[in-house]
Protein backbone atom coordinates (compact mmCIF):
# COMPACT_ATOMS: atom_id res chain seq x y z
CA UNK A 1 0.00 0.00 0.00
CA UNK A 2 1.29 3.56 -0.97
CA UNK A 3 1.30 6.19 1.35
CA UNK A 4 1.52 9.64 0.42
CA UNK A 5 5.11 11.54 1.54
CA UNK A 6 4.52 13.75 4.36
CA UNK A 7 6.21 17.68 3.02
CA UNK A 8 6.74 20.25 6.38
CA UNK A 9 4.05 22.00 6.81
CA UNK A 10 4.20 26.15 6.61
CA UNK A 11 2.79 26.90 10.12
CA UNK A 12 5.12 25.19 12.98
CA UNK A 13 7.68 24.54 10.86
CA UNK A 14 10.99 22.60 12.88
CA UNK A 15 14.04 24.67 13.91
CA UNK A 16 16.63 23.85 11.27
CA UNK A 17 20.31 23.41 12.81
CA UNK A 18 23.43 23.70 11.00
CA UNK A 19 26.26 21.66 11.11
CA UNK A 20 28.35 23.23 13.07
CA UNK A 21 25.47 24.27 15.86
CA UNK A 22 24.31 20.63 16.27
CA UNK A 23 28.22 19.50 16.58
CA UNK A 24 28.38 21.74 19.27
CA UNK A 25 25.00 21.28 20.74
CA UNK A 26 26.21 17.35 21.00
CA UNK A 27 29.56 18.21 22.76
CA UNK A 28 28.28 20.40 25.74
CA UNK A 29 25.37 17.47 26.08
CA UNK A 30 28.57 15.01 26.57
CA UNK A 31 30.56 17.50 28.66
CA UNK A 32 28.07 17.98 30.83
CA UNK A 33 27.61 14.35 32.20
CA UNK A 34 29.74 13.89 34.70
CA UNK A 35 29.95 10.84 33.97
CA UNK A 36 31.39 10.69 31.08
CA UNK A 37 33.79 13.42 32.31
CA UNK A 38 36.26 10.81 34.82
CA UNK A 39 35.44 7.37 32.62
CA UNK A 40 37.48 4.35 32.48
CA UNK A 41 37.55 2.29 29.08
CA UNK A 42 38.85 -1.13 28.27
CA UNK A 43 39.69 -2.39 25.03
CA UNK A 44 42.04 -3.57 22.36
CA UNK A 45 44.32 -0.56 20.77
CA UNK A 46 44.11 -0.71 17.39
CA UNK A 47 45.81 2.12 14.73
CA UNK A 48 48.30 3.28 17.35
CA UNK A 49 50.59 5.73 15.69
CA UNK A 50 52.86 8.50 17.63
CA UNK A 51 53.43 11.11 15.18
CA UNK A 52 56.31 13.85 15.21
CA UNK A 53 54.26 16.32 17.41
CA UNK A 54 54.45 13.90 20.19
CA UNK A 55 50.68 13.59 20.34
CA UNK A 56 49.31 10.03 20.63
CA UNK A 57 46.05 8.75 18.53
CA UNK A 58 44.66 4.86 18.53
CA UNK A 59 41.35 3.26 19.02
CA UNK A 60 39.93 1.24 21.12
CA UNK A 61 37.42 -1.32 20.22
CA UNK A 62 35.55 -4.61 20.93
CA UNK A 63 33.64 -7.60 19.11
CA UNK A 64 30.63 -4.32 18.52
CA UNK A 65 32.20 -0.80 18.46
CA UNK A 66 35.09 1.54 18.01
CA UNK A 67 36.51 4.20 20.11
CA UNK A 68 38.81 6.78 18.97
CA UNK A 69 41.31 8.23 21.35
CA UNK A 70 44.16 11.06 21.81
CA UNK A 71 46.56 11.45 24.27
CA UNK A 72 48.27 14.81 24.04
CA UNK A 73 52.22 14.99 24.40
CA UNK A 74 51.97 16.60 27.86
CA UNK A 75 50.44 13.25 28.91
CA UNK A 76 52.42 10.78 27.18
CA UNK A 77 55.41 11.27 28.42
CA UNK A 78 54.03 10.40 32.00
CA UNK A 79 53.47 7.55 31.03
CA UNK A 80 55.44 4.22 31.85
CA UNK A 81 53.55 1.85 28.91
CA UNK A 82 52.22 3.12 25.70
CA UNK A 83 49.62 0.64 23.64
CA UNK A 84 50.61 -1.83 20.59
CA UNK A 85 48.03 -2.56 17.97
CA UNK A 86 47.02 -5.81 19.38
CA UNK A 87 47.01 -5.13 23.29
CA UNK A 88 44.25 -4.80 25.60
CA UNK A 89 44.13 -1.85 27.55
CA UNK A 90 42.64 0.56 30.34
CA UNK A 91 42.52 3.93 29.30
CA UNK A 92 41.34 6.65 32.12
CA UNK A 93 40.06 10.01 30.15
CA UNK A 94 36.74 12.33 29.08
CA UNK A 95 34.40 12.20 26.15
CA UNK A 96 34.31 15.07 23.90
CA UNK A 97 33.81 16.21 20.43
CA UNK A 98 35.67 16.64 17.70
CA UNK A 99 34.03 19.38 15.84
CA UNK A 100 35.93 19.01 12.78
CA UNK A 101 35.81 15.78 12.19
CA UNK A 102 31.90 15.25 13.67
CA UNK A 103 33.46 12.34 15.86
CA UNK A 104 33.23 11.81 19.41
CA UNK A 105 36.73 10.12 21.12
CA UNK A 106 38.48 9.63 24.62
CA UNK A 107 40.54 12.34 25.71
CA UNK A 108 42.97 9.77 27.20
CA UNK A 109 44.92 11.08 30.42
CA UNK A 110 46.51 7.58 31.80
CA UNK A 111 47.10 4.48 29.74
CA UNK A 112 47.95 1.15 31.54
CA UNK A 113 47.32 -2.51 30.48
CA UNK A 114 44.31 -4.55 30.92
CA UNK A 115 44.38 -6.22 34.30
CA UNK A 116 46.61 -3.98 35.90
CA UNK A 117 44.13 -2.17 38.22
CA UNK A 118 43.66 -5.59 39.61
CA UNK A 119 47.20 -5.50 40.61
CA UNK A 120 47.37 -2.07 41.55
CA UNK A 121 44.51 -2.96 44.49
CA UNK A 122 46.57 -6.22 45.11
CA UNK A 123 49.30 -3.82 45.80
CA UNK A 124 47.82 -1.20 47.74
CA UNK A 125 46.41 -3.30 50.00
CA UNK A 126 49.89 -5.63 50.43
CA UNK A 127 51.15 -2.32 51.16
CA UNK A 128 48.48 -0.96 53.59
CA UNK A 129 48.86 -4.08 55.41
CA UNK A 130 52.57 -4.84 55.83
CA UNK A 131 53.06 -0.90 56.33
CA UNK A 132 50.76 -1.49 59.52
CA UNK A 133 53.05 -4.22 60.89
CA UNK A 134 56.03 -1.82 60.77
CA UNK A 135 57.44 -3.57 57.96
CA UNK A 136 58.57 -0.62 56.21
CA UNK A 137 59.15 2.16 59.30
CA UNK A 138 62.05 4.83 59.19
CA UNK A 139 63.31 3.51 62.57
CA UNK A 140 63.74 0.19 61.15
CA UNK A 141 66.19 1.46 58.34
CA UNK A 142 69.74 0.74 58.86
CA UNK A 143 73.09 2.23 57.66
CA UNK A 144 75.72 1.40 54.99
CA UNK A 145 79.01 0.80 56.05
CA UNK A 146 81.37 3.09 54.58
CA UNK A 147 84.06 0.70 53.39
CA UNK A 148 82.61 -2.77 52.54
CA UNK A 149 84.51 -5.27 51.74
CA UNK A 150 82.57 -7.79 50.19
CA UNK A 151 78.95 -7.02 48.44
CA UNK A 152 76.03 -9.83 48.36
CA UNK A 153 74.19 -9.70 45.27
CA UNK A 154 71.08 -11.19 45.04
CA UNK A 155 70.19 -11.47 40.47
CA UNK A 156 69.57 -13.22 37.81
CA UNK A 157 73.20 -14.51 36.35
CA UNK A 158 72.60 -13.66 32.83
CA UNK A 159 70.99 -10.36 33.32
CA UNK A 160 71.98 -7.01 32.40
CA UNK A 161 71.53 -5.86 35.98
CA UNK A 162 74.46 -7.75 36.98
CA UNK A 163 76.65 -6.70 34.40
CA UNK A 164 75.29 -2.68 35.58
CA UNK A 165 76.67 -3.13 38.84
CA UNK A 166 80.09 -5.11 37.94
CA UNK A 167 80.97 -2.32 35.87
CA UNK A 168 80.20 0.40 38.38
CA UNK A 169 82.02 -1.61 41.47
CA UNK A 170 85.10 -1.60 39.03
CA UNK A 171 85.04 1.70 38.05
CA UNK A 172 84.59 3.11 41.44
CA UNK A 173 86.11 0.71 44.12
CA UNK A 174 87.80 -2.18 42.88
CA UNK A 175 89.21 -3.12 45.68
CA UNK A 176 85.05 -4.41 46.96
CA UNK A 177 84.83 -8.29 46.95
CA UNK A 178 81.73 -10.04 44.81
CA UNK A 179 79.47 -12.49 46.37
CA UNK A 180 77.07 -13.64 44.24
CA UNK A 181 73.81 -15.35 45.17
CA UNK A 182 72.10 -16.25 41.79
CA UNK A 183 68.62 -16.32 41.19
CA UNK A 184 65.23 -16.12 39.20
CA UNK A 185 63.97 -12.52 38.97
CA UNK A 186 60.92 -13.44 36.54
CA UNK A 187 58.34 -16.12 36.43
CA UNK A 188 56.48 -18.94 38.60
CA UNK A 189 59.42 -19.55 40.84
CA UNK A 190 61.05 -16.31 40.79
CA UNK A 191 60.14 -15.13 44.25
CA UNK A 192 61.15 -18.41 46.12
CA UNK A 193 64.63 -17.99 44.57
CA UNK A 194 64.51 -14.57 45.53
CA UNK A 195 63.92 -15.58 49.24
CA UNK A 196 66.01 -18.43 49.16
CA UNK A 197 69.13 -16.44 47.35
CA UNK A 198 68.32 -13.40 50.51
CA UNK A 199 68.21 -15.99 53.44
CA UNK A 200 71.64 -17.58 51.92
CA UNK A 201 73.41 -14.49 52.04
CA UNK A 202 72.55 -14.08 55.27
CA UNK A 203 73.81 -17.45 56.91
CA UNK A 204 77.11 -17.26 54.74
CA UNK A 205 77.19 -13.53 57.09
CA UNK A 206 80.08 -12.63 54.95
CA UNK A 207 78.66 -9.62 53.21
CA UNK A 208 78.92 -6.59 54.29
CA UNK A 209 75.63 -5.48 52.32
CA UNK A 210 73.24 -6.73 49.81
CA UNK A 211 72.45 -5.69 46.82
CA UNK A 212 68.35 -6.79 45.51
CA UNK A 213 68.61 -6.00 41.68
CA UNK A 214 67.08 -6.40 38.63
CA UNK A 215 66.68 -4.04 34.95
CA UNK A 216 63.62 -2.37 33.92
CA UNK A 217 60.37 -4.51 32.30
CA UNK A 218 56.66 -4.28 32.99
CA UNK A 219 54.52 -4.46 36.27
CA UNK A 220 53.94 -8.26 35.51
CA UNK A 221 58.13 -8.56 35.06
CA UNK A 222 58.49 -6.73 38.47
CA UNK A 223 56.10 -8.29 40.08
CA UNK A 224 58.32 -11.12 42.20
CA UNK A 225 59.78 -8.45 43.83
CA UNK A 226 56.03 -7.23 45.28
CA UNK A 227 55.48 -10.87 46.54
CA UNK A 228 54.76 -10.78 50.64
CA UNK A 229 57.58 -13.71 50.92
CA UNK A 230 59.99 -11.71 49.31
CA UNK A 231 59.15 -8.18 51.23
CA UNK A 232 59.46 -9.89 54.52
CA UNK A 233 62.54 -11.90 53.41
CA UNK A 234 64.14 -8.23 52.17
CA UNK A 235 63.22 -6.72 55.97
CA UNK A 236 63.94 -9.91 57.64
CA UNK A 237 67.87 -9.72 56.17
CA UNK A 238 70.39 -9.09 59.46
CA UNK A 239 72.80 -7.32 56.58
CA UNK A 240 71.70 -3.92 55.54
CA UNK A 241 69.65 -4.34 52.00
CA UNK A 242 69.71 -1.93 49.07
CA UNK A 243 67.28 -2.50 46.21
CA UNK A 244 67.39 -0.96 42.69
CA UNK A 245 64.55 -2.89 40.81
CA UNK A 246 63.30 -1.49 37.64
CA UNK A 247 63.26 2.41 36.95
CA UNK A 248 62.78 5.11 38.97
CA UNK A 249 59.18 5.55 38.37
CA UNK A 250 58.66 1.89 39.02
CA UNK A 251 56.73 1.51 42.35
CA UNK A 252 58.13 -1.80 43.99
CA UNK A 253 56.93 -3.07 47.76
CA UNK A 254 60.52 -4.46 47.95
CA UNK A 255 62.27 -1.13 47.66
CA UNK A 256 59.96 0.13 51.16
CA UNK A 257 61.18 -3.02 53.14
CA UNK A 258 64.69 -2.21 52.01
CA UNK A 259 67.05 0.13 53.66
CA UNK A 260 68.18 2.40 50.76
CA UNK A 261 66.40 2.15 47.87
CA UNK A 262 67.73 3.09 44.31
CA UNK A 263 66.21 4.30 41.25
CA UNK A 264 68.24 1.43 38.97
CA UNK A 265 70.67 -1.32 39.15
CA UNK A 266 73.70 0.82 38.45
CA UNK A 267 72.60 3.74 40.77
CA UNK A 268 72.42 0.68 43.62
CA UNK A 269 76.27 -0.07 43.08
CA UNK A 270 76.76 3.75 43.22
CA UNK A 271 74.80 3.46 46.65
CA UNK A 272 77.27 1.07 48.22
CA UNK A 273 80.85 1.99 47.19
CA UNK A 274 82.54 5.01 47.35
CA UNK A 275 84.07 6.52 44.80
CA UNK A 276 87.26 6.28 44.43
CA UNK A 277 88.45 9.56 42.00
CA UNK A 278 86.58 10.87 45.12
CA UNK A 279 88.73 9.16 47.87
CA UNK A 280 91.94 10.05 45.96
CA UNK A 281 90.74 13.67 45.60
CA UNK A 282 90.23 13.48 49.66
CA UNK A 283 93.50 11.42 50.56
CA UNK A 284 95.55 13.80 48.65
CA UNK A 285 93.81 17.09 50.67
CA UNK A 286 93.84 15.40 53.60
CA UNK A 287 97.83 15.46 52.79
CA UNK A 288 97.72 18.82 51.37
CA UNK A 289 96.45 19.37 55.42
CA UNK A 290 98.77 17.20 57.38
CA UNK A 291 101.61 19.24 55.59
CA UNK A 292 100.55 22.33 55.90
CA UNK A 293 100.09 21.50 59.98
CA UNK A 294 103.25 19.96 60.36
CA UNK A 295 104.88 22.98 58.70
CA UNK A 296 102.79 24.51 60.94
CA UNK A 297 104.27 23.25 63.61
CA UNK A 298 107.63 23.11 62.59
CA UNK A 299 107.26 27.33 62.52
CA UNK A 300 106.24 27.62 65.51
CA UNK A 301 108.56 25.08 67.39
CA UNK A 302 111.47 26.95 65.29
CA UNK A 303 110.22 30.40 66.39
CA UNK A 304 110.28 28.92 70.06
CA UNK A 305 113.68 27.50 69.34
CA UNK A 306 115.09 30.73 68.06
CA UNK A 307 113.54 32.87 71.21
CA UNK A 308 115.51 30.19 73.31
CA UNK A 309 118.55 30.66 71.53
CA UNK A 310 118.40 34.38 72.18
CA UNK A 311 117.68 34.11 75.73
CA UNK A 312 120.64 31.67 76.35
CA UNK A 313 123.04 33.66 74.44
CA UNK A 314 121.99 37.05 76.47
CA UNK A 315 122.76 34.96 79.88
CA UNK A 316 125.58 33.24 78.96
CA UNK A 317 128.99 33.77 79.82
CA UNK A 318 130.55 33.78 76.31
CA UNK A 319 127.50 36.61 75.47
CA UNK A 320 129.32 38.46 77.93
CA UNK A 321 132.53 38.19 77.02
CA UNK A 322 131.66 38.70 73.64
CA UNK A 323 129.60 41.97 74.21
CA UNK A 324 133.32 43.08 75.94
CA UNK A 325 134.92 42.58 73.46
CA UNK A 326 133.03 44.29 71.64
CA UNK A 327 133.48 47.27 73.93
CA UNK A 328 137.28 46.92 73.84
CA UNK A 329 136.98 46.30 70.27
CA UNK A 330 135.24 49.34 69.73
CA UNK A 331 137.35 51.20 72.84
CA UNK A 332 140.41 50.34 70.37
CA UNK A 333 139.00 51.85 67.24
CA UNK A 334 138.14 55.05 68.86
CA UNK A 335 141.78 55.32 70.72
CA UNK A 336 143.29 54.31 67.08
CA UNK A 337 141.56 57.13 65.54
CA UNK A 338 142.33 59.55 68.29
CA UNK A 339 145.81 59.18 68.12
CA UNK A 340 145.75 58.89 64.34
CA UNK A 341 144.05 62.62 64.39
CA UNK A 342 146.39 63.54 66.67
CA UNK A 343 149.33 62.52 64.63
CA UNK A 344 147.63 64.58 61.84
CA UNK A 345 147.36 67.22 63.80
CA UNK A 346 151.12 67.58 65.31
CA UNK A 347 152.60 66.19 61.85
CA UNK A 348 150.25 69.57 59.88
CA UNK A 349 151.60 72.26 63.35
CA UNK A 350 155.38 70.76 62.61
CA UNK A 351 155.16 71.00 59.16
CA UNK A 352 153.90 74.51 59.99
CA UNK A 353 156.84 75.51 62.21
CA UNK A 354 159.37 73.74 59.83
CA UNK A 355 158.10 76.07 57.04
CA UNK A 356 158.37 79.04 59.22
CA UNK A 357 161.66 77.90 60.44
CA UNK A 358 163.06 77.39 56.95
CA UNK A 359 161.50 80.49 56.02
CA UNK A 360 163.76 82.44 59.09
CA UNK A 361 166.55 80.18 58.71
CA UNK A 362 170.25 81.18 57.82
CA UNK A 363 170.55 79.56 54.35
CA UNK A 364 167.25 81.74 54.21
CA UNK A 365 168.95 84.59 55.26
CA UNK A 366 172.14 83.53 53.02
CA UNK A 367 169.65 83.40 49.80
CA UNK A 368 168.51 86.98 50.57
CA UNK A 369 172.23 88.18 50.67
CA UNK A 370 173.47 87.80 53.89
CA UNK A 371 176.55 86.38 54.98
CA UNK A 372 177.40 84.77 58.20
CA UNK A 373 180.67 86.07 59.51
CA UNK A 374 182.14 83.44 62.38
CA UNK A 375 186.08 83.05 63.42
CA UNK A 376 187.89 81.28 61.58
CA UNK A 377 190.06 80.03 64.66
CA UNK A 378 186.98 79.02 66.51
CA UNK A 379 183.79 78.96 64.19
CA UNK A 380 182.19 82.08 66.92
CA UNK A 381 179.98 83.40 64.97
CA UNK A 382 180.81 87.21 65.36
CA UNK A 383 178.27 89.30 66.42
CA UNK A 384 180.41 92.44 67.52
CA UNK A 385 183.33 94.29 66.39
CA UNK A 386 184.64 93.42 69.98
CA UNK A 387 184.49 90.08 69.31
CA UNK A 388 187.41 90.38 66.45
CA UNK A 389 191.10 92.47 66.68
CA UNK A 390 192.32 93.07 63.57
CA UNK A 391 194.53 90.72 61.41
CA UNK A 392 191.65 87.92 62.84
CA UNK A 393 191.13 85.61 60.05
CA UNK A 394 187.62 85.23 59.71
CA UNK A 395 185.39 83.01 57.72
CA UNK A 396 182.29 84.24 55.80
CA UNK A 397 179.49 81.46 54.52
CA UNK A 398 177.62 82.41 51.42
CA UNK A 399 174.56 81.24 49.90
CA UNK A 400 176.91 79.54 47.74
CA UNK A 401 180.01 78.62 49.38
CA UNK A 402 182.17 80.75 52.10
CA UNK A 403 184.85 83.42 51.45
CA UNK A 404 187.80 83.81 53.97
CA UNK A 405 188.45 87.19 55.20
CA UNK A 406 190.79 88.86 57.60
CA UNK A 407 190.29 91.68 59.92
CA UNK A 408 191.29 95.16 58.59
CA UNK A 409 189.94 97.40 60.82
CA UNK A 410 187.10 97.24 63.88
CA UNK A 411 185.10 100.65 63.48
CA UNK A 412 182.35 100.94 65.52
CA UNK A 413 178.43 100.76 64.78
CA UNK A 414 178.64 104.79 64.35
CA UNK A 415 180.25 104.04 61.21
CA UNK A 416 177.82 101.98 59.44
Amino acid sequence: MLRAMETPSLFGAPRIWSVSELTRHIRQLLESDYRLQEIWVSGEASNVSLPASGHLYFSLQDAAATLRCVMWRSQVALQTHLPKDGETFEVFGRIGVYEAGGQYQLYAEVLRPAGEGLRYQEFMERKARLEAEGLFDAERKRPLPEWPRTIGIVTSPTGAALRDVLHVLQRRFPLVQVLLAPTAVQGPEAAGGVVSALEALNQHGGSDVILVVRGGGSVEDLWTFNEEAVVRAVAASSIPVVTGIGHETDLILADFAADVRAPTPSAAAEVVTPDREALLHSLARLRADLLGLFQDQIGARQEALAVLQARLRQASPRAHIENARQRVDEFWRRAHAAIRHDLIVSRRTLDGLAHTLQAVGPAAVLSRGYAIVTQARDGAIVRSVSQVDPSDPLHVPVQDGSVGARVEDDAGSEDI
